[in-house]
């Protein structure tokens, strides 16, 4: 009687591991994709998965749903470790329904993600799903808004990773903008909203799925996406090398690794990467791979908004956060884009416990029409309240050019900076030198017998007064000037200083940033 009992369990196990069953296995891998039990052996330690309602169905019998019927109802869900560390997951099954989501698929996601926010541990959802499932009607939109309210509850509390690795669309799409960070696997995923045919329909234009919402779109130009993966296999590799660098949980620090790059190390080169010319552009990233440990630095949306550099890197074994400007591209000046990428990394650094160290080279926010009814003002405000609301360790250095409210912005002291650095080539003015002088001596160049000559003269002697760091000094808004060569162990020494920092703030509810 025994056995029995056991053959039908272990056929159901096989059933549910079988997931929509052999020939729709077959027609996933003739896509180029993996099935979703693949895909998180691939991403898990060998042997380590647990899996949660493996046999669960759905219940439902219109549209002669109780005949298509399939243990996980669409959704592999569980746990496991990467690199020994323990992380909750959830994967749509393709194979199962088109991987739509039931209201026994939303069940499964929210358990997982209950029991990760209650045991501090990232999630990590694999997205490749054919939306809502009609036949469910309300059920099914009901499951996803108590995912989305999952998400809100876990934000700032534990890690949260999406693999975009397949379809997403309508409001499924929504679950891995509230995530922290978007992986979108190349030629495979694709999210949007509203699908080609319904833009063809509503507004007569023709464009394909990747065009629409592919991985390269959200990558570029909306910045939904924070890295592009070439295939499966990279998107889990990024996964495993993003949490290297973070930790379980807002509760806990960064782990500290011994990478064994000596923190004194000096490099006497980093002065000639700034050339002698301000307007003269060069590769900020130079500069920071000089001064982080064994010169790896973990880029994050590094195709969005280049403008602005942000990722992670390790200092004396130490995860931070690097935030910097790019001469490179727009000559490092603040636009719309750039600020919303900066602001919502500062932010997950501040959840996290994660340092944030600036390098500032940047002629200021960008100007012109197109910005200012964009809402310039708007978003370039949310950087200023990130690094406000930020607590944690903040160190800046100032390298080149630092005018106006970009020079605000960008970790300056009086938004609660801790440590505050410059270079002997940095630049710290309301605005550059000619600038300047057009505006305040406009009278008198207009009134010149040789107004070329005495533009030239006050322009140097107002670069002599204000385009170099030691005003600024003397106001102790610069804490100290340094020689270049000694940037990392600067930040580093700084870094262990403050390593015990703690900050109280007025007890609140939330702030209001300007969303």
């Amino acid at each position: 009687m025994h056995s029995e009992k056991l053959k039908n369990f272990l056929q159901k196990r096989r059933q549910a591991d079988q997931g929509g069953g052999e020939e729709r296995i077959l027609a996933q891998h003739d896509k180029g994709k993996l099935t979703a039990r693949e895909r998180i052996g691939l991403l898990l330690d060998d042997g380590s998965f647990t899996e949660i309602d493996a046999l669960a169905t759905h219940h439902y019998y219109e549209f002669e749903m109780q005949n298509k019927k399939f243990f996980g109802d669409g959704v592999v869900t569980g746990y496991g470790t990467i690199n020994g560390r323990k992380v909750f997951l959830f994967a749509y099954d393709f194979t199962v329904l088109g991987g739509t989501l039931s209201e026994m698929g939303a069940k499964k996601i929210t358990k997982v993600m209950d029991h990760a926010t209650r045991v501090g541990c990232p999630i990590i959802g694999i997205i490749d799903s054919g939306g809502a499932r009609i036949q469910e009607g309300i059920l099914s939109l009901d499951g996803f808004a108590s995912i989305f309210y999952h998400n809100q509850l876990a934000s700032g509390v534990v890690p949260q990773i999406t693999c975009s690795i397949g379809p997403s669309a309508g409001g499924a799409v929504y679950s891995p903008a509230m995530t922290d960070f978007v992986i979108m696997v190349d030629k495979l995923a694709t999210m949007f909203v509203t699908g080609p045919e319904v833009v063809k329909t509503v507004l007569g234009e023709e464009v394909s799925f990747d065009e629409l919402g592919g991985a390269m779109s959200h990558g570029k130009i909306s910045g939904v996406s924070h890295f592009v993966a070439k295939n499966e296999f990279q998107c889990m590799d990024i996964v495993k090398t993003l949490l290297s660098y973070l930790p379980q949980n807002s509760t806990e620090e960064p782990s500290i690794v011994n990478t064994g790059d000596d923190p004194n190390r000096l490099d006497n080169n980093l002065i000639t990467i700034v050339p002698e010319n301000p307007l003269q552009p060069y590769d900020m990233k130079e500069i920071i791979h000089s001064i982080v440990d064994n010169h790896q630095f973990f880029e994050v949306h590094e195709l969005f908004a280049p403008n602005v550099i942000v990722g992670f890197c390790r200092l004396h074994g130490r995860t931070v956060g690097i935030v910097a400007n790019q001469p490179m591209v727009l000559a490092g000046a603040l636009d719309i884009d750039s600020s919303n990428k900066a602001s919502r990394f500062v932010r997950f650094c501040d959840c996290y416990n994660i340092p944030i160290i600036t390098l500032v080279d940047t002629p200021g926010y960008m100007p012109g029409t197109q910005q200012e009814h964009g809402g310039i003002i708007r978003h370039g405000s949310k950087l200023l309240y990130a690094y406000c609301e930020a607590t944690v360790p903040k160190i800046t250095i100032i390298i080149g050019k630092a005018y106006g409210g970009a020079y605000i912005a960008m970790g300056s002291k009086n938004l609660g900076t801790d440590m505050n650095f410059a270079w002997p080539t940095a630049q710290i003015a309301v605005l550059g030198s000619e600038a300047a002088v057009r505006i305040m001596n406009r009278k008198e160049l207009d009134a010149a017998k040789d107004p070329a000559a005495l533009k030239k003269q006050l322009v140097d002697n107002f670069s002599e007064k204000f385009a170099n760091p030691y005003v600024a000094a003397s106001y102790g808004t610069v804490d100290t000037v340094i020689d270049p060569a000694e940037t990392r162990p600067a930040i580093i020494r700084a870094l262990e200083g403050l390593a015990n920092k703690r900050e109280r703030r007025l007890p609140r509810k939330h702030g209001n940033i300007n969303l």
